[in-house]
C-alpha cells in the first residue's frame, strides 16, 4: 500500500513520461502550463486509492489516473473562460497569458488525450465499463456547471437543487474517481458501486465543508480571502439554509445585502456573518456536513476488502473533511 505522498510521485512520474507533444506550441504549451499550476491531483489520487483496495500493482492504473487528471483541468480551463477568472492558484489563467481561442483549443485537447489515455487503460474487459463511468461523470460535471450558471440570475434556489448541483459539479467526479479504480482493479460491480457512492457522498461533504471555511476558515490557513463567496454574492448552503430558518426580518436583511456590491467588504462579511451567527447557521450546516459524511463511510464499509487496504482511503477522506484550508 502507498502513501499519499508515493502515490503523487507516481503521478508525477507518468506526468513526466507522458508530455504533450511540442508543436504546435500555441496549442500544447498552455496544457503543459495547466498542468503546473500546483493543482493536489487528489482525484487521480484517489482512482489510484480505489484501485488499492483491491490489487496491490497500482501502476497498471496510471493511465486511468492521469486521464481523470487531464478532465479535470480541462474542466478547469473552460470553467475560467465562462467565470472571466484572471488567476488560478494565484497565476494568471490560460485565456488570460494567452487569448480565449487558445483556452478553448488547448482545452479540447485536453479531452481528447484523456480519452485516448483511457482508452489505453486496463485489460481489454476493462476499458468499455472505464467509458461508460467516465462519459456518465463527465456529463454530469457539465450539467452540474449549467446549474451553477443558471443559479446566479435565479432567486428562488432551493436546497435541494443546490445539493445536486455541487453533487453533480464536483462529488461525481470524486466517486468515479474511484470507482474508475475499482474497474481497473476488476472489482465486483457491487464493491465499485460503493467506492463510487462513498465518494459521491463525501464529495458533497467536502464542498459543504468549503462553503463553511469560505465565511468562517482562519485566513492564515485558508489560502484566500475569507468571505469570497459573501463578496461575490454567492447563493451557497449558509445563504440557503438562513433564508429557509431564519426570521423574515433576517431573510431579508440577507437578500437586501446580497443586492449591494463590494465597496465595503469587511462591514458586509461583519453583517452577513452576524445574520448567520444569530440563526446558529454554522451549526447546522455543519450538521448537513455529518448527515453526508457519515452515509459515506457506510459504503466504505460495505466494500468486501480487507479493513486494513480501506484503512489509508478512509484517513485521507477524514482528513480532507476536517481540513482548515
Amino acid at each position: 500500500m502507498h502513501t499519499l505522498p508515493s502515490l503523487l510521485e507516481l503521478i508525477q512520474g507518468y506526468a513526466e513520461s507522458h508530455p504533450f507533444p511540442q508543436t504546435p506550441s500555441e496549442l500544447y504549451e498552455p496544457c503543459d502550463y495547466m498542468l503546473t499550476l500546483g493543482g493536489k491531483r487528489l482525484r487521480p489520487a484517489l482512482l489510484l486509492m480505489g484501485y488499492e483496495v483491491f490489487r496491490d500493482d497500482v501502476e497498471q492504473a496510471l493511465t486511468a489516473a492521469w486521464a481523470v487528471e487531464l478532465f479535470h483541468n480541462f474542466t478547469l480551463m473552460h470553467d475560467d473562460i465562462m467565470d472571466a477568472a484572471p488567476l488560478r492558484r494565484g497565476q494568471p489563467t490560460v485565456h488570460t497569458r494567452w487569448n480565449t481561442t487558445t483556452a478553448i483549443l488547448s482545452g479540447d485537447v485536453m479531452l481528447i488525450r484523456a480519452y485516448q489515455s483511457l482508452t489505453a487503460a486496463g485489460r481489454p474487459n476493462t476499458v468499455l465499463p472505464l467509458l461508460e463511468t467516465f462519459n456518465r461523470v463527465a456529463t454530469e460535471v457539465c450539467e452540474g456547471q449549467q446549474m451553477d450558471v443558471n443559479f446566479e440570475t435565479r432567486s428562488n434556489v432551493g436546497i435541494p437543487e443546490y445539493i445536486r448541483m455541487i453533487e453533480l459539479k464536483t462529488a461525481v467526479l470524486v466517486g468515479g474517481a474511484l470507482k474508475m479504480g475499482a474497474i481497473c482493479a476488476e472489482a465486483p460491480d457491487a464493491d465499485a458501486e460503493h467506492l463510487y457512492h462513498f465518494g459521491r457522498l463525501a464529495g458533497i461533504a467536502f464542498q459543504i465543508q468549503d462553503d463553511l471555511l469560505d465565511t468562517y476558515g482562519d485566513p492564515e490557513k485558508f489560502g484566500k480571502q475569507v468571505g469570497g463567496d459573501i463578496l461575490q454574492n454567492k447563493k451557497t448552503l449558509l445563504v440557503l439554509k438562513t433564508l429557509e430558518t431564519a426570521s423574515d426580518a433576517d431573510s431579508k436583511a440577507l437578500q437586501a445585502w446580497m443586492q449591494t456590491g463590494s465597496e465595503n467588504p469587511e462591514q458586509k462579511i461583519e453583517a452577513v456573518r452576524a445574520i448567520f451567527d444569530r440563526n446558529n447557521i454554522p451549526e447546522l450546516i455543519a450538521f448537513e456536513k455529518k448527515k453526508y459524511q457519515e452515509e459515506a463511510f457506510l459504503h466504505l464499509e460495505a466494500v468486501q476488502a480487507k479493513q486494513t487496504r480501506k484503512e489509508l482511503l478512509k484517513k485521507m477522506i477524514e482528513n480532507l473533511l476536517e481540513r482548515e484550508s
